[in-house]
């Protein structure tokens, strides 16, 4: 039904059918047992960089911008010699992602200017929304137009306007926010507001939107590699959606995906806490510069460097480097070239990350 047309939120459909009500506990237990185990971390910026590192390229990877693990971590190091586009891409993925948690973070609101700033950062221009005509979504198998969003800059601006109003404000709609999410996902991806960067940008504005309801304290409940399994899954809810009102298909499917990747990322959380308690033993016992900056340092960098040694603990270059030198030796980190410079890496935490 390509003339289907937007309208503006809250619509007057009841959502919460018995199935969808039925569906939301078990999805509300697994976030929360997420969240628990999320503050057990000593330094949570562990657990943003890693696993934002990792939505970034699943994110990414939806719209086709493919990189590996090793380019993604290695374009993290910012050494001159190496430079890949897509890992670049990615890169600003995660930028984005900490730019918006910070900005939300600050205002306790997702507002129409955040969202612009992170589609800004995302794709490394001031466009803005869209002012001029001719975005189409194509099924990219027949090039047939699907879908048609709206064309018009002030219409765009009027929908965006009710979107924030939406999200932000609880009396307009008192649902479960796990469905009210899944509705704000689906109204932002029809809008379509930007030239390019809207799935990812949509992506980013769930974990938000989770983030500001309490139900998550972090952005690390990431949809994409949920997405990626079920991709013609997703794309086909979404439109039938505009084709035929079938809200209670979609809705399930965001909150089946919801409690699946909680599940998942509590079960990597729980393997990282292990390791870095391995860790944390065999440095302790063995190594007299052993800190807890130092273990800190080794698992928020899959590829760590001399640099980020010097920076996170305090100490000078030639310090670093023996400490780094030293691990490397000793088999606990391994050491690479790459160009002029060398990283080190922690393999084992490399290995959990890519096997998820």
């Amino acid at each position: 039904m390509k003339n289907w047309e937007i309208s503006e939120l809250p619509l007057n459909i009841d959502f919460e059918t018995k199935k969808v009500l039925k569906s939301l506990p078990s999805a509300h237990f697994a976030l929360a047992e997420l969240k628990g185990i999320a503050s057990t971390i000593p330094n949570q910026s562990i657990l943003i960089n890693t696993l934002g590192l990792q939505e970034a390229k699943d994110s990414s990877a939806i719209e086709n911008i493919i990189t590996t693990h090793d380019d993604l971590y290695k374009s993290e190091l910012y050494f001159d010699a190496f430079k890949s586009l897509n890992a670049k891409e990615v890169q600003n993925y995660i930028l984005a992602l900490k730019k918006g948690f910070e900005l939300t973070s600050k205002s306790g609101l997702l507002t129409t200017k955040t969202i612009l700033k992170i589609q800004e950062v995302l794709e490394d221009n001031n466009a803005g929304f869209r002012k001029l005509p001719g975005t189409t979504l194509k099924n990219t198998t027949t090039g047939e137009t699907i879908y048609t969003p709206p064309q018009d800059y002030n219409e765009i601006i009027r929908l965006m306007t009710n979107l924030e109003k939406y999200i932000n404000d609880s009396e307009i709609s008192n649902i479960d926010p796990l469905i009210k999410m899944a509705i704000i996902h689906f109204q932002f991806e029809s809008i379509h507001p930007f030239y390019d960067g809207n799935g990812r940008t949509g992506r980013i504005i769930n974990i938000l939107y989770l983030i500001n309801e309490k139900l998550q304290s972090l952005p690390i409940l990431y949809l994409s590699s949920y997405i990626i399994k079920h991709k013609a899954d997703y794309y086909n809810y979404l439109q039938k959606v505009r084709d035929e009102e079938l809200w209670e298909d979609w809705i399930l499917f965001m909150i089946k995906g919801i409690e699946e990747t909680a599940k998942e990322t509590i079960e990597l959380i729980s393997k990282i806490k292990d390791l870095m308690f391995e860790y944390k033993h065999q440095l302790r016992d063995n190594y007299k510069f052993y800190s807890q900056d130092l273990l800190n340092n080794l698992f928020k960098h899959p590829y760590t460097k001399i640099e980020f040694i010097v920076n996170d603990l305090g100490v000078s270059r030639l310090t670093a480097a023996n400490y780094l030198n030293k691990l490397a030796e000793d088999k606990i980190l391994k050491k690479e070239k790459l160009g002029t410079g060398n990283y080190y890496v922690n393999e084992r935490l490399v290995e959990l990350l890519i096997k998820r």
